[in-house]
Order: structure tokens, then C-alpha cells, then sequence
């Protein structure tokens, strides 16, 4: 338990969006891998809380189960009618009922996806140590058009007041210390505050940040924490500001994998997700996506122009121009260019997936080939096997699928198609052009294709006076000659 555990966190994750235009409530639009409450949740599990409450309202039934899904201790609340920040946190304490909060509340909005578990703990951190009612987390930024400007006492640094920009002065509007809308509040006096807050205003809704005058009033402190980056405090409000916020997130993840060893050639053309991890000395070259859960081992290269879905590359593994999903690639194993990994696709060490090579389902041995021109699906092929390119495993009677299995040390035939369910033996070789629908023992050659048959004169007969029958002609007369 950390010195400054909060009793509970609140998010606020109950508003529309409208300003979205999506069916997708704005709390669960996506960025880098994850919902925008969901990472708010993440920085919030951070504090270790006691309680972590998000408030839910507009599709509550689907944010609900999203919370589910992501974080199983999540407690909701649910504001029917959306009356306010001030109700919002008055429904998450009712919802604690009797474990209503002693210590440290910390609120905070669902749509801000850049702020971080380390600036809230600051906010913790300060509000404890200074000993406050309440204490707002604070940003300056370049330019505070639009916000509530923070006025502090001089003397003290205590926060007198939070200025809308509306009703600022010009002296409070030259103020670049600006709200954030995050605050850790001292629990039994915010219950209390919350009960005296007023409907009286333009919008008849409950402010929470009426909570802190009254708190003011009644002889309470009311403090400041200055966040370290004004960017993290960015609320999403539109897809614009929803793609800023996820250029700024890729841009710390980046950062983050380099100071770490990690070679990325052109951040401005890679995108990773925050679950994505990598081992020293790996390279990511341009246009690359890394998504869900991949992990990059050491001295992996992934890319140019790839997009890896929850993959596992090996060590010094080299994938090229590729997409992979739910795949595993071992250690030194090539994959690309222009190859496809479907789910359930393992490629061993030193393998291969070449050039137009599709997998799914497969189980690809040590120092196996695949170099090109195939499908690869339901097999299992053991170590060191050569597959002949244009092969196709012929997986699918129209109902159901079927598995094949190639041995080890095997050479099949280019234009091979293996019909499952079969199985090719150890050491066995397949012709080229063959159709396997038996299995082939170990050691065995199989040969399954038609005689080839040659009718003379057939394009002089059937195409006379085309261009290949002149052709043919040409080639008689010339060999004629030669005779």
C-alpha cells in the first residue's frame, strides 16, 4: 500500500459526447490500444485506491460491460440524469454506501487518456502533505483561452478562486495556471459540501467545483498541484482532438521504447499501442504498426509497412512487409515479404514464411520452409521441411475443417495441393503438380498427377491462321531446314 492511497477514485464517465457524431459513446473511442475511460482506469489503478467508482450515464448498459471486461474491481454508479459534475460524485460516494470514503477522494474525468498514475500521485501526494480540503490539479499552458483561470492568495499560494474565462478580468485573463477539472477532495468534508451545493445557475446543475468555495467559506484550505506537462490534462471532445491526444500518446510510447534500446528508424510513420513491448537492440523500420500485446524480443526487426496484431517475435527474428494476428514467430525465424499470419499461426526457430505466404492454424517446425506463393492452413509440419511453392493445404470440405500433417526432413513439389485430412511422413517427397488425398509413408516419393499426353498438329488443326499457328509454322520449317 502506497504512503498516499486514496480511499476512493472517482471517474466521471457519464456524459454523451454529441460533439463525437458517433453511435460510440466518447468514453470508449480507442486510442493506442485502449478505451479513453480505460485509460483513465489504468492511471487510477496506479494510486492503488480502495475504491475505484466510474460514474456512468448515456449508454451506460455498454459502458458498463466495457469496465467489465478491462477491469473486473471497477464499482459503477449511475447518473440517470446528467445534473452536473457535483451529482455525478454524489451518486459514486452513494454507491460506496457504508464504505463511504475517510480519507482521500480523487475525481477524475473519463475523456482525459493522457494524464498519467505518476501526476495523480503528485496531486495525492500534495493535497496530504499540505493539508487541504481540497486540492486542484493545475497545468500552465502557453495559451489559457477558454479555461477557468487558478487565482492564488500571495502570500500563501492557497487557491482563492477558479475565473471562467468569461468572467475574467483582463489581469486574471493574463493567468496561465489554468483547472484542470481533477481534484482530491478530503472525503468527510466532501460529503458534507456536496449536500450544501446549489442548482441556482444557468444550466440549474450541481458544480462540483462549487464544492470548493463552500469549503473556502467554511475556514477550509483549498491548495494547488502544478502538473509537470499541460498536455496531460487534455480533455477529448472531437475526432480532431481525439487524434491529437493519440499523436501525443504514440509520441511518449516511442520515446519511452528508445530510451529503453529500442531502434524505431521514423516515429512520425509508427504506431504503437500501450501494451506493446520490446527487447533491447530491436529495430522498428517505417510505416510499422505494433497493436494489442505484441512483444518485439532483442535484435528483432519488424517492418517496413507492417501491422502485428497480439504477436510474439523471437529473438533476432526479421518480419517484413507483413500482417500478423495472435501469432507466434520464433527466434531467427523470416517472415515477408507480403505475408499474412492468421490467429493460431506458430512459426518456429529459423523457419520461414515467405514471399505470399498465408498461415492460420499452423504449427510450423524448426528450420521449415514456406518460401512462397501459399496457404499453410490446419497443418502441423515438423523441422527442416521444404514446401514447394504454390502449395495449397486444402483444409475445408464446405462443412468442416481438417487438419494435415507433413513430417519432418520433407521435400514436396511445387503446385501441391495436400487434401485433408492426410498425413506426409518423415524424410517423404511429393512430385510437383500432385494432388495428395492418401497419406504418404515415411521415405516414400508420391506421385499424383495425370500422364502427359502431346497431339501434334493440334494448333494448325483447330487455330489455323492465329499467330501461334504461325509461330509453329516458323518453328517446323526453321527446324526443317536445319535438317
Amino acid at each position: 500500500m502506497s504512503a498516499n492511497r486514496p480511499a476512493a477514485v472517482v471517474v466521471l464517465a457519464a456524459g454523451e459526447g454529441t460533439r463525437m457524431k458517433s453511435a460510440t459513446p466518447k468514453v470508449l473511442h480507442e486510442i493506442s490500444g485502449r478505451s479513453l475511460v480505460g485509460h483513465v482506469v489504468a492511471a487510477s489503478r496506479e494510486l492503488d485506491p480502495n475504491h475505484l467508482v466510474v460514474v456512468v450515464g448515456h449508454a451506460r448498459e455498454q459502458v458498463t460491460a466495457h469496465l467489465a471486461e478491462i477491469d473486473a474491481d471497477v464499482r459503477t454508479a449511475v447518473q440517470y440524469e446528467q445534473n452536473g459534475t457535483g451529482h455525478a460524485v454524489r451518486m459514486a460516494l452513494e454507491e460506496l454506501g457504508g464504505d463511504r470514503p475517510a480519507g482521500t477522494v480523487v475525481v477524475v474525468c473519463g475523456d482525459t487518456p493522457l494524464l498519467t498514475g505518476e501526476t495523480l500521485a503528485v496531486l495525492t501526494a500534495t493535497h496530504e502533505a499540505d493539508g487541504n480540503a481540497v486540492t486542484v490539479l493545475t497545468a500552465e499552458v502557453p495559451d489559457s483561452t477558454g479555461y477557468g483561470r487558478i487565482v492564488r492568495d500571495e502570500a500563501t499560494g492557497a487557491v482563492t478562486a477558479i475565473v471562467e474565462h468569461k468572467d475574467a478580468t483582463d489581469a486574471q485573463r493574463a493567468i496561465r495556471e489554468i483547472n484542470s477539472g481533477v481534484f482530491a477532495f478530503d472525503g468527510a468534508l466532501l460529503v458534507d459540501a456536496l449536500g450544501k451545493v446549489r442548482t441556482d445557475n444557468s444550466q440549474g446543475e450541481e458544480y462540483l467545483t462549487d464544492v470548493l468555495g463552500i469549503l473556502r467559506e467554511a475556514g477550509h484550505r483549498v491548495g494547488a498541484a502544478v502538473g509537470a506537462d499541460h498536455r496531460q490534462i487534455l480533455g477529448i471532445n472531437n475526432r480532431v482532438q481525439l487524434a491529437e491526444a493519440r499523436a501525443l500518446l504514440n509520441a511518449r510510447l516511442l520515446e519511452r521504447a528508445m530510451l529503453a534500446g529500442v531502434t524505431i528508424v521514423d516515429p512520425a510513420s509508427t504506431l504503437v499501442d500501450v501494451a506493446v513491448t520490446f527487447g533491447q537492440d530491436a529495430i522498428v523500420h517505417p510505416g510499422t504498426q505494433l497493436l494489442g500485446t505484441t512483444h518485439v524480443a532483442e535484435r528483432a526487426e519488424v517492418g517496413p509497412n507492417t501491422r502485428l496484431k497480439d504477436t510474439h517475435v523471437g529473438a533476432g527474428a526479421r518480419v517484413d512487409n507483413t500482417v500478423a494476428d495472435t501469432a507466434v514467430v520464433g527466434a531467427s525465424a523470416s517472415v515477408g515479404p507480403f505475408a499474412y499470419l492468421r490467429p493460431g499461426t506458430n512459426l518456429g526457430a529459423k523457419a520461414k514464411a515467405g514471399t505470399y505466404v498465408e498461415m492460420k492454424n499452423a504449427t510450423i517446425g524448426e528450420g521449415t520452409k514456406v518460401p512462397h506463393l501459399s496457404y499453410v492452413g490446419d497443418a502441423t509440419i515438423g523441422e527442416y521441411t521444404n514446401i514447394g511453392a504454390a502449395s495449397v493445404f486444402v483444409n475445408y470440405d464446405g462443412e468442416h475443417k481438417h487438419h494435415t500433417t507433413v513430417g519432418s526432413h520433407c521435400k514436396t513439389g511445387s503446385d501441391n495441393m495436400f487434401v485433408a485430412p492426410v498425413t506426409i511422413g518423415d524424410g517423404a517427397y511429393t512430385a510437383a503438380g500432385s494432388v495428395i488425398t492418401k497419406d504418404v509413408p515415411a521415405g516414400a516419393l508420391a506421385v499424383a498427377r495425370g500422364q502427359q499426353r502431346n497431339i501434334e498438329g493440334w494448333v494448325a488443326r483447330k487455330r489455323p491462321g492465329s499467330a501461334a499457328a504461325t509461330a509453329a509454322q516458323s518453328a517446323a520449317d526453321e527446324a526443317s531446314g536445319e535438317r
